[in-house]
């Protein structure tokens, strides 16, 4: 996994974003930050490889099974950002403000992106239990999935 995209968009001498760099793979941390950009939307991070896999989701996340949410699949950021709160300042890659909204531990169950399938068990304060996202064919080149938790 690689933050270069991740990198590129921003300008680390204007935000207080952490530049970061690749981690330990071992990481089983996961973290939703509630970002008040142009839309408010909530990022969710999961730790996979040594970078944190991330998806925009535009609505907040479910907290029982029944209802699906869309997930637009971002660039990897790394690790420390799961600590990040703050403002990006305007004019820059996703100025607002982001506040944590969620966090804890989580265990991959199913980890298939090449076909497009996670399992994920979510132990946070908020998001408890296990979670899937599933990718969309809607769109050749979008990174759209499905959010949704699992009756049990």
């Amino acid at each position: 996994m690689t933050l270069e995209k991740y990198q590129k968009k921003r300008k680390f001498d204007k935000t207080s974003e952490p530049k970061g760099k690749t981690g330990s793979s071992k990481s089983n941390i996961f973290v939703v930050q509630k970002h008040r950009a142009t839309n408010l939307h909530y990022d969710l991070r999961i730790a996979y490889q040594g970078v944190l896999k991330s998806w925009a989701v535009p609505k907040k996340p479910l907290l029982q099974a029944g209802k699906k949410r869309l997930a637009i699949q971002t660039e990897d950021h790394p690790l420390e950002y799961a600590k990040f709160e703050g403002k990006i300042p305007e004019g820059e890659y996703g100025a607002g403000t982001v506040k944590i909204w969620d966090k804890g531990k989580c265990e991959l169950i199913k980890k298939n992106f090449k076909k497009g399938h996670l399992q994920i068990n979510f132990r946070g304060d908020k998001l408890k239990g296990i979670y899937n996202l599933i990718k969309t064919n809607q769109k050749k080149g979008k990174n759209w999935w499905i959010l949704f938790k699992s009756k049990q």
